[in-house]
């Protein structure tokens, strides 16, 4: 399924497809606890950041032995929920010792509501991913719940307007231009990153890669090791998975 770019324009946020992962099968076999592998002098592993060749953002030991990868929408709740709660759990623990690597992969489960948002969370250099990531997340009250809608007249302008148009239209709109200017990202670098329509096709041949190979069908969906964690949507509901594989 590949990730259609449409002028249909979202008056307000529908929650439907924000939801964890459908359950495809067991979990597998428990594992032993794994050894924790301390970070190189002077480093953390918690700070270890880098951008994957798939388009994802891994934090962590690259070696790790137990990986988990988040698909998240950055106007998904639940999505929210887990990096206020769960991630710190991690970052605290498996993930500072070294046995866990985590994965964010940014999934447009909303389409151009959340382009804008993920093309500007991404338009900072691999160190400050997770804290642009981290208040995009905090903030979502103010940004994409806000109770005004879109004028009648934008959204006329907006149906025969192309693509990139009507996500840099969003992004404004919902706040998010000024989010990422207040934070450190010049103003014209933030556009043109909102107009990067190679940055945009490279979200919709990623997102299409992850429905081919998880059946990704709502955010977050958790995946370890390779395996999708079925009916995952919370810290508590990943936990067992994680426990499985020896990260805890």
């Amino acid at each position: 399924m590949t990730m259609r770019l449409s002028v249909a324009i979202v008056a307000a946020i529908t929650l439907a497809a924000c939801k964890p992962a459908a359950d495809t099968g067991g979990s597998g076999a428990t594992s032993a606890p794994v050894a924790a592998k301390p970070a190189p002098a002077g480093q953390s592993w918690v700070d270890t950041v880098a951008k994957t060749d798939d388009g994802g953002y891994r934090m962590g030991n690259p070696d790790a032995p137990v990986k988990l990868i988040e698909y998240g929408s950055r106007t998904c709740p639940h999505c929210g929920v887990f990096d206020a709660e769960g991630l710190p759990k991690l970052k605290a623990g498996p993930i500072a010792a070294g046995k866990l690597s985590y994965e964010f992969h940014d999934y447009p489960v909303h389409n151009q509501l959340d382009l804008g948002p993920i093309l500007l969370g991404q338009c900072v250099e691999p160190a400050q991913f997770f804290p642009m990531l981290d208040q995009m997340f905090a903030n979502q009250e103010s940004l994409i719940y806000r109770k005004d809608q879109i004028p009648a007249a934008d959204q006329a302008k907006l149906n025969t307007a192309t693509p990139t148009e009507v996500i840099s239209y969003l992004a404004n709109f919902y706040g998010y231009l000024d989010f990422v200017k207040q934070r450190g990202v010049p103003e014209a670098k933030a556009k043109a990153c909102l107009a990067d329509g190679k940055a945009l096709e490279a979200i919709a041949k990623q997102t299409d890669a992850a429905n081919q190979k998880y059946n990704i069908t709502g955010t977050p969906t958790f995946i370890v090791n390779g395996k999708v964690v079925p009916n995952a949507a919370a810290y508590e509901q990943l936990e067992p998975a994680l426990k499985a594989a020896g990260a805890l």
